[in-house]
């Protein structure tokens, strides 16, 4: 498009904004116009894309890093034809796929929910890193940033990762508008502090004016033909452009504008102009999921030297790696505690170090799985705290990404509570359509890492840093959603649910009871969510009474995960938990456990204890 023209579509994305926050009556239409010049020039000029085929390999991607201005994204589905105007006046209405932020869940058009600021970059870098270190494709990542969300540490993670990587198919447009929700932001038009910033982590920056289609027309074109370096465009907007009375003016975000008929007037009134949209080059076929033999997984003897399960991670990994080749992997760093170092060493080609910055470790996951990968994760259990939000709002794309914490409880030992995943359960576990498993041995956990590979949704496998006893043959299968009774008896006088490192803590317990006469049954609660309702609601029934115990704190965790097996209006059978309740500090491992009063001997006390006091029949 000329000057004239890309003037003419700028104008149009601001109208069609201004009428879709109108009609729904909230939104955020002055986010919306002042990228609206931005989006006009690469709609028209730069971006390839085949509307029609939005799986097609060519495709260049777009992330609407600040989610809110999805008015002006809708608007420029619409020009491009891939949407009607009757759709985009459904704006934020009840069944509508034009949500107030938007998510690939509805449109397929859209890469990866956004609206949780700082997300965008980081998950355009997964996404730049598959077309340049996997596809070896010649698509380009364009992002478009608001100046606010830079102050969100995530952006530098991405920044300085694509700085890293040398990715040159990935751009940044950073819509400078001066003004974030309550005011002024921290450096206003001051686009040189920004260029400094992105300068530092080794990206070309180029200062525009963000009105100027020219102007915007040509930084693009330079972006293209920079090669080694991403670029981050700086483009100085004015928030509410075109309009007076609402033009640079605080007070209005996330708000429709007082008269848009007023509004839509000034703008010289609605328009209907269509975009042929460039193409994209080639029409490679899909990459396929590889259909070959089965995984050949790792194989440990029943009985056998005790062997950690982060351990069992990392060569099930491995081998699930050298089996599939759509399988890539992550670390944040910690490769060798992870054993994540395993697949690094016979896949290198997939292999992803994301050094510590599990923000965008996470985002990069999201952004290969959004280009048909199967990533998995790994770092530390108490480390994904850090990344939850990037969790959440990966379940909101509806992403298929693994994650594996290592090091979880206090079994880990002497290195004290900052390092102990105590949480992490119920962190997943409340995770929209998760999966969470708790694996106790190095078999299981093999087979849990291949069950993993074919789910949908957030997967979280969680290991432990120590030994445990091989507890299961290499030929045991553990389907999702259930677990194994591994002591029982029609005397049992009650169940002890434990998962991970307290199930051998739970089998010596018993033995030790049965040596006295108690009987009790024992399960391997392996699948935390989804829970094998079945088979808890049978040992209740069976026994009366459910004792938990958990290398985890009391909330959210394997008690509760429980207890939801019995929220369906049926009589609750009594529920003991055993969990970890203080702050620990540093010891071994044994005296950790004890400390917690998880350990065999304390189970076994509990257990006394219920007995004595004729709480179980």
């Amino acid at each position: 498009m000329n000057t004239d023209e890309l003037v003419e579509l700028g104008q149009q994305l601001r109208v069609d904004s201004v009428r879709a926050a109108a009609a729904a009556g909230s939104g955020h239409p002055t986010s919306s116009m002042s990228a609206a010049d931005l989006m006009a020039v690469l709609l028209a000029n730069h971006l390839r894309y085949d509307f029609d085929r939005p799986d097609h390999p060519g495709n260049d991607r777009f992330i609407l890093s600040k989610g809110h201005a999805s008015p002006l994204m809708y608007s420029v589905f619409k020009a491009a034809g891939a949407l009607d105007d009757d759709e985009l006046l459904t704006f934020r209405k009840l069944g509508s796929r034009l949500e107030g932020h938007p998510t690939p869940r509805r449109l397929p058009w859209v890469e990866t929910a956004t609206g949780s600021l700082g997300q965008g970059l980081p998950v355009g870098v997964g996404i730049a890193l598959s077309g340049k270190r996997l596809e070896r494709a010649d698509y380009r990542v364009w992002v478009v940033c608001g100046d606010s969300e830079l102050a969100e540490g995530s952006v530098w993670e991405a920044a300085e990762h694509a700085g890293h990587e040398r990715l040159d198919n990935l751009v940044a447009i950073v819509d400078v508008n001066r003004l974030g929700q309550r005011g002024p932001t921290r450096h206003g038009h001051d686009l040189d502090a920004y260029a400094r910033r992105f300068r530092a982590f080794d990206w070309h920056t180029i200062e525009v004016d963000g009105h100027d289609v020219d102007a915007i027309d040509r930084a693009y074109g330079e972006a293209v033909s920079t090669l080694g370096q991403p670029t981050a465009i700086l483009a100085r907007t004015l928030k509410g452009k075109g309009v007076e009375g609402v033009e640079d003016r605080e007070g209005l975000h996330g708000k429709p504008l007082p008269d848009a008929d007023e509004a839509i007037a000034q703008l010289g009134g609605k328009r209907d102009l269509v975009v042929q949209v460039h193409q994209p080059p080639g029409d490679r076929a899909l990459r396929s999921v590889p259909t070959g033999p089965g995984v050949d997984l790792p194989r440990w003897e029943r009985g056998g030297d005790p062997t950690a399960t982060r351990d069992a991670y990392g060569k099930a990994l491995a081998a699930l790696g050298t089996a599939r080749d759509d399988i890539v992997a992550l670390d944040g760093e910690v490769g060798d505690s992870t054993r994540a170092e395993y697949f690094a060493k016979e896949h290198p080609d997939r292999y992803f170090e994301c050094y510590i910055a599990e923000q965008q470790m996470v985002a990069a996951a999201v952004g290969l799985a959004a280009r048909g990968w199967v990533p998995y994760a790994s770092s530390f259990a108490a480390f994904l705290s850090r990344a939850y939000d990037f969790v959440r709002m990966a379940s909101v794309s509806g992403a298929g990404i693994n994650l594996a914490g290592s090091h979880a409880g206090v079994a880990i030992g002497q290195d004290g509570p900052s390092q102990m995943g105590l949480e992490d359960l119920a962190m997943f576990r409340a995770v929209h359509d998760s999966t969470v498993l708790y694996p106790c041995d190095a078999n299981q956990t093999a087979r849990l890492v291949a069950e993993t590979a074919g789910l949908d949704g957030i997967r979280y496998l969680r290991t432990s840093r120590g030994a445990t006893p091989v507890i299961y043959g290499p030929d045991e299968e553990f389907p999702i959603g259930g677990s194994k009774v591994l002591r029982s008896s029609g005397e049992d006088r009650l169940t002890v649910v434990a998962a991970g490192v307290t199930v051998p803590e739970a089998l010596a317990a018993a033995d030790a009871l049965d040596r006295e006469g108690i009987r009790v049954r024992v399960i391997d609660l392996y699948s935390v969510k989804p829970v094998d309702r079945a088979t808890l609601r049978q040992a209740a029934e069976d026994t009366g009474c459910l004792v938990t115990v958990e290398d985890h704190h009391p909330e959210g965790g394997l008690g509760d995960a429980v207890l939801d097996a019995f929220l369906d209006g049926r009589p609750v059978p009594r529920l003991v938990r055993l969990a970890v309740r203080t702050m620990p500090g540093s010891a071994s491992p044994e005296e950790q456990l004890h400390a917690a009063g998880i350990d065999a001997e304390s189970i076994a006390a509990s257990v006394r204890l219920l007995v004595e006091q004729a709480i179980v029949r």
